[in-house]
C-alpha cells in the first residue's frame, strides 16, 4: 500500500468551496484502479493548509493509471481554481505500525 500525502494550500476564502469541490471528486478516487481510500484534513494552525491523503495499491496507480486518466482531470477542474500554489507530494509506505 502506498500514501499519497499531497498538501494544498488554497487561496483565503476559498476553504469551504474546496471542500465542496473534494467532496464531489472523493466518487473519481473511488472509481480509479487501485485507490483503496481517501481523506482530506485541514490545518488547525494554518486554516489555508489541506492534507490530501490517498491510499493506493501501487504508485503507479497513482502516477500512471490516475494522472493519465480523464478523472484526473475532472479532478483538477473541481480544485484547482482554490490553490494558492501546487500540491505538494509526496508518497510514503508504512514502516511502522505503533497499535
Amino acid at each position: 500500500m502506498v500514501l499519497e500525502i499531497a498538501q494544498i494550500d488554497v487561496k483565503a476564502g476559498h476553504e469551504s468551496a474546496f471542500e465542496a469541490g473534494v467532496g464531489r471528486a472523493a466518487e473519481l478516487f473511488r472509481r480509479a484502479r487501485g485507490c483503496r481510500g481517501m481523506e482530506l484534513q485541514r490545518s488547525v494552525e494554518i486554516p489555508t493548509r489541506y492534507r490530501l491523503m490517498v491510499q493506493w495499491e501501487t504508485l503507479e496507480n497513482h502516477t500512471v493509471d490516475f494522472r493519465e486518466s480523464a478523472d484526473f482531470q475532472a479532478w483538477r477542474a473541481l480544485v484547482s481554481e482554490h490553490f494558492a500554489g501546487p500540491p505538494q507530494v509526496e508518497h510514503t509506505v508504512l514502516s511502522v505500525h505503533g497499535f
